[in-house]
């Protein structure tokens, strides 16, 4: 299969060579926006799978890592968030990443994150079964009361020391004394330049080692294992949507696609058209909070 070849495939890559060849090569169409059309294949799913970027989060007002959005001081996003930044200065990192921790503690669910939790505890009463598979490292599917999630890119809500490898949950603010205050975005705000003893640092038994946030950074490959939950997931869903992805980051970006090679619907949700779009059945434009409610309410055919 080929996410299993995208295994060994790091954060953000392009694989054109996987896209323009092989299982995933169909002919494009339009998109149809039929909302009724959609609805009637939504009544019939039993296995839905529905994969989430950072669009639906960026409607509860958390910044994205594109755009205007995307930097921090003079800093890209995606220069902070790679293994040989945090190498070379992991106080400017753990700045950053306090930084987006604070903003993500104080944002709420929207209504497209509380859609698709009441969506999955209604039908999973039906004998359905609703899966999120995000590329979004907050936990707000979560907090809406999502059960089955799968965080593809981790979590910035976790920490992963560097020494042993052990993996906890960690929501403190500030997540540690040093850092209080600390992580402002203005471009004229000065590095905190905090001495590596005073970082987060690893509570397990007398390790000490450094903490990092336990997300996956550019250049880094997915977790195995979450992985393999993702393949059987989009191998045995009978519907997919896509919501609020910009469909251009591998290796997610193709997760939607081979589920559309095998023939199976798949609704895109984005305000905007992506370079996936033609590859799907639906796409739904506008705010996911609004299209979304509409399209998995509940249906006149479901039982009560």
């Amino acid at each position: 299969m080929i996410l299993r070849q995208l295994v060994a495939i790091g954060l953000g890559q392009r694989v054109s060579s996987l896209v323009t060849r092989g299982p995933l090569v169909e002919m494009t169409r339009s998109a149809s926006s039929d909302m009724s059309a959609f609805r009637n294949v939504f009544s019939k799913a039993k296995h839905i799978a529905i994969i989430t970027g950072a669009g639906v989060s960026a409607e509860s007002g958390i910044p994205t890592f594109r755009g205007s959005a995307g930097y921090w001081r003079k800093w890209q996003s995606q220069d902070l968030a790679t293994p040989e930044a945090f190498f070379r200065n992991p106080s400017l990192v753990w700045e950053f990443y306090h930084y987006r921790r604070e903003i993500m503690q104080s944002k709420r669910p929207n209504a497209a994150h509380l859609t698709i939790a009441e969506c999955e505890a209604r039908l999973r009463k039906q004998g359905r079964s609703v899966v999120v598979i995000t590329q979004v490292i907050d936990d707000l599917h979560f907090q809406a009361g999502s059960k089955q999630v799968l965080k593809i890119h981790g979590s910035l809500f976790e920490t992963r020391c560097v020494s042993c490898g052990d993996v906890t949950v960690n929501q403190r603010s500030p997540i540690c004394d040093a850092l209080q205050g600390k992580g402002s975005p203005d471009t004229d705000a000065s590095d905190a330049k905090i001495p590596p003893e005073e970082l987060p640092r690893c509570e397990k038994n007398d390790c000490h080692g450094l903490l990092r946030p336990n997300v996956i950074w550019f250049g880094e490959t997915l977790d195995s294992h979450v992985l393999t939950k993702v393949e059987t997931v989009l191998d045995t869903c009978d519907l997919c949507l896509v919501v609020g992805t910009s469909s251009i980051v591998y290796p997610a970006a193709m997760f939607a696609p081979q589920v559309a090679s095998r023939g199976v619907p798949v609704a895109e949700f984005n305000i905007n058209t992506t370079p996936e779009t033609t590859r799907f059945t639906y796409h739904f434009p506008g705010p996911c909070g609004t299209t979304l409610p509409i399209a998995l309410a509940r249906h006149e055919s479901e039982v009560i």
